[in-house]
């Protein structure tokens, strides 16, 4: 089916004379069945070229981040929708095209869910971060489309449930779209990356994300709780853990999203009014919904919990982390490190901005702070190579940004005037 004019463009939308996205060969059925995947990795494995990959997850909705569906396109084998759930592992799908490059949008989503499943590529082409390094001021999928390419894409099913079953047909035709134009995207931005002496920016960093090591788990995931602001001392800290722990308990087991068990807005409401007994929480505004209500009993025990700890198990009022202190009392605390921050940062934003990137893509933020704050006795151009290179910093930002931060790291605060 070839892409089809939109029938009544709105005025206001920058869009709307964009020919929407239609799919060309139609719907594809669900391939959930032994037969039906068998015909589907031999296709894909006799198809030529790169693999268009997306996976879709039910963020939100469950705990787990498993994959609920897989999209594929690759030329020769036309587009495939394949349910993971009945099979657990498709392996034999991932090496069926694993010689192939998979070209992926925002690969750091969906390359861990696809890994779960057995499907893990050797080469990859990430449309989001290749974007980024061109400049685009919005890297969606749906924004690359319409900016390269010029079509319209539908976006009103990205935050559904992917866990329910059966599927609804616009639903798949929304995860269908989202592969029908990769390929294409993807050899328009390569020929953009060229034409700005990009290229071998983009497959150093496509490179990297493969040679990432897994994402390891944040210590204290609780204090990530929403509205933490509100918590003012270490006993209502020790509140927040335990409600937070017990809800995620519960959560994990029922693969329900934490936040559709109790709310974030519940913990720290219960952490702010410390209640004194089962009946005083159960008042609490937030507690009043039907969900709360349903583990009452243990939201309760928590709370007692918490509340009787000795000051020795309290939670200390800021999270562990091994890096220097927040920039805002570099002032206070060093001044010269502040200075240092400072030449650095004016550096390497002025280097993005020549280059059309923005400053996070061309070098970490942490990395300039860590820098900034303990930098090497020794700072020759060498040793600052050294230091990039030991975090993770790619080649060619090193090339771009280690003359200016090697000068940064000679500068010092200005001395006090004289009174």
């Amino acid at each position: 089916m070839s892409p089809a004019e939109t029938q009544q463009p709105v005025p206001d939308d920058p869009t709307a004379n964009l020919p929407l996205l239609e799919l060309r060969d139609g719907l594809s059925e669900v391939v959930d069945e032994n037969a039906a995947l068998t015909d589907a990795i031999e296709a894909f494995r006799s198809g030529t070229g790169p693999v268009a990959v997306d996976a879709e997850r039910a963020s939100g909705y469950r705990y787990s981040h498993r994959a609920y569906l897989v999209q594929l396109r690759r030329e020769g084998a036309g587009s495939a929708l394949v349910d993971p759930i009945p099979f657990g592992d498709l392996s034999a799908l991932g090496d069926a095209i694993v010689d192939a490059e998979w070209i992926i949008h925002a690969a750091n989503q969906d390359l861990p869910c696809l890994a779960e499943i057995g499907m893990v590529p050797r080469a990859v082409f990430d449309t989001e971060l290749a974007g980024r390094l061109l400049g685009y001021p919005k890297v969606g999928l749906a924004s690359l489309v319409s900016e390269v390419l010029g079509f319209r894409m539908r976006k009103e099913h990205s935050a559904a449930d992917w866990s329910t079953r059966p599927l609804p047909a616009p639903w798949l035709v929304y995860a269908q779209l989202d592969v029908e134009m990769l390929i294409e995207l993807r050899d328009a931005i390569e020929a953009e990356l060229r034409r700005e002496g990009k290229w071998d920016w983009a497959q150093q960093e496509f490179a990297a994300i493969l040679a990432a090591p897994p994402r390891e788990p944040k210590p204290d995931p609780w204090r990530r709780t929403s509205g933490m602001h509100r918590v003012r001392n270490r006993r209502s800290l020790a509140v927040v853990r335990a409600l937070w722990e017990a809800r995620d308990q519960i959560a994990s087991s029922a693969d329900i999203s934490p936040g559709r068990i109790l709310p974030d807005a519940a913990i720290v409401e219960a952490a702010a009014a410390m209640p004194v007994d089962r009946d005083t929480l159960q008042r609490l505004t937030a507690f009043k919904g039907r969900g709360a209500h349903r583990h009452m009993r243990t939201w309760w025990e928590a709370i007692d919990h918490a509340r009787k700890l000795p000051e020795s198990q309290l939670p200390k009022q800021g999270p562990r982390y091994d890096g220097p202190p927040p920039a805002r009392a570099w002032a206070d605390r060093d001044p010269d490190a502040a200075a240092r921050l400072s030449a650095a940062r004016a550096a390497v934003s002025e280097i993005a901005e020549a280059h059309r990137l923005p400053t996070e893509n061309l070098l970490a933020p942490d990395t300039i702070r860590r820098l900034a704050w303990a930098p090497p006795a020794d700072a020759s151009v060498e040793v600052v190579t050294t230091f990039l290179r030991d975090h993770a910093a790619r080649e060619w930002q090193i090339g771009l940004t280690v003359e200016v931060l090697t000068d940064a790291l000679g500068k010092t605060a200005p001395a006090e005037p004289l009174t």
